[in-house]
């Protein structure tokens, strides 16, 4: 597998680099989209929740990241300090500037709602170590308290996301650049002992201080930047970490990424979404402003569009979609992140019925043509290319009584034995996604 990840970055590097002169770095969006996945379910199976536990993020279909930290400041994302080879006595001194005046987790919390999504998550520690809450285990005291704002910064953001009735998800990344036994551990032994340390106790911070979290978002379980999350397994010890985190939170959703189990798999990067309905349940993750995920100019912003397409072709094929954005370093979502998020919310006030609590089939998603949803008795058809003006389905399990488009006014349908045809004009189509309800007579008795 690391063979493999190093040939599909020297790929990529080729695929992004006119010649070997003028070679560029891979940006974070890059990156992410190459790391391997790393989950499997059968080793710690008394770990994973139960699909009733599971049932309400599968019915969530959409969350929204929030990216948030010192790498605010610089505005180069969240691997400045690594990436432009940052000291962490130099980086460490952002926490003097770091004081959102305009720190108002109501706004972001409205703003998540206003879009359509039912959880939202914050990084409350990211790679370079700072974390954003009152940290008594924090290495050097690196965290909210001992910066400028003084205060804890994870509480207010619980507490206004239940205010608007959405789930509360915790980010934290087990990576911290200042200890360098996260490069070598096994020679550094003393080192990697303090590293190790303050991961369990931050995580314990998080799942015993702030009443129910829904979701713990695990992120960078690998070593010194090589292999995968799963090869770090030998030094993190997720099957420990986990238990120690579902004794604080039973019910809680985590992903894979501290080592190899989790409830639910994870695709990062904002590359299309193609293959057959997935058996596990799954969440594709990327970021609205696709320089990086932390907070830098606007420079090349998703459309509410792009991720309306991304959501579709997730859910027809058994995923969710979370979506970030990075505020600015007073805490400010910006404003092409902040509309693409509204047309999204627009966008589920007229089709959700064909997201929210649905579940994937009875049809194979098609690339690049249609997928589906079912909820009861309607089937959702997600249409996002018409090669022909007509569109053929496969026979669906029962006879459909009734057509419906929630994308405008019109659609004609026919049915034979081969199936269903559906024709929908240009002008009542869709702008990202043409969704039709058919209707299937009732189950007999």
């Amino acid at each position: 597998m690391l063979a493999r990840r190093h040939l599909l970055l020297g790929a990529a590097a080729a695929a992004f680099a006119p010649s070997a002169l003028s070679a560029q770095v891979l940006t974070d969006e890059q990156r992410s989209a190459l790391k391997a996945a790393n989950t499997d379910p059968t080793l710690a199976p008394d770990l994973l929740l139960s699909e009733q536990d599971m049932a309400w993020w599968r019915d969530a279909k959409f969350g929204v990241f929030v990216h948030w930290g010192l790498y605010a400041i610089p505005a180069q994302g969240e691997w400045h300090m690594f990436n432009d080879k940052i000291s962490p006595e130099a980086y460490a001194k952002l926490i003097g500037q770091f004081h959102p005046r305009h720190y108002d987790p109501d706004s972001w919390a409205a703003l998540a709602k206003a879009a359509g999504a039912r959880y939202m998550v914050l990084t409350t520690r990211h790679h370079d170590g700072f974390a954003l809450w009152d940290s008594p285990a924090s290495y050097h005291h690196f965290d909210a308290m001992h910066s400028a704002a003084h205060r804890d910064l994870v509480a207010p953001f619980v507490d206004a996301v239940r205010r608007q009735g959405l789930r509360v998800g915790v980010y934290y990344s087990p990576i911290d650049w200042r200890f360098p036994a996260y490069f070598r551990p096994k020679e550094l032994p003393d080192n990697a002992a303090l590293f190790k340390h303050q991961t369990y106790a931050q995580v314990e911070e998080l799942m015993r201080r702030y009443g129910r979290i829904d979701v713990l978002w695990w992120d960078g379980g690998w070593l010194a930047h090589k292999g995968t999350d799963a090869d770090a397994a030998w030094f993190w010890e997720p099957d420990k970490l986990n238990r120690m985190v579902r004794k604080y939170q039973p019910k809680i959703v985590i992903n894979p990424r501290s080592g190899w189990q989790g409830d639910n798999a994870v695709e990062e990067g904002g590359a299309p979404i193609k293959g057959p309905i997935r058996a596990r349940p799954w969440e594709k993750a990327f970021t609205i402003n696709t320089r990086a995920w932390g907070y830098t100019p606007e420079d090349n912003v998703l459309t509410a569009e792009q991720v309306v397409r991304l959501l579709v072709d997730a859910v027809v094929r058994n995923g969710n979609i979370i979506a970030n954005v990075g505020p600015d370093p007073d805490g400010v979502i910006p404003p092409k992140q902040t509309e693409t998020l509204k047309g999204v919310g627009l966008w589920l006030e007229r089709h959700g019925r064909a997201v929210y609590g649905t579940r994937p089939g009875p049809l194979q998603p098609v690339d690049g043509v249609y997928g589906a949803t079912t909820a009861g008795d309607s089937v959702f058809v997600h249409i996002v290319g018409w090669p022909a003006d007509d569109l053929s389905l496969p026979p669906l399990p029962r006879k459909v009584v009734e057509a419906r488009n929630l994308s405008g006014e019109t659609v004609r349908w026919t049915a034979d034995a081969k199936g269903h045809t559906l024709s929908v004009p240009a002008s009542s189509r869709g702008s990202a996604v043409t969704v039709i309800e058919l209707r299937l007579a009732p189950e007999a008795a």
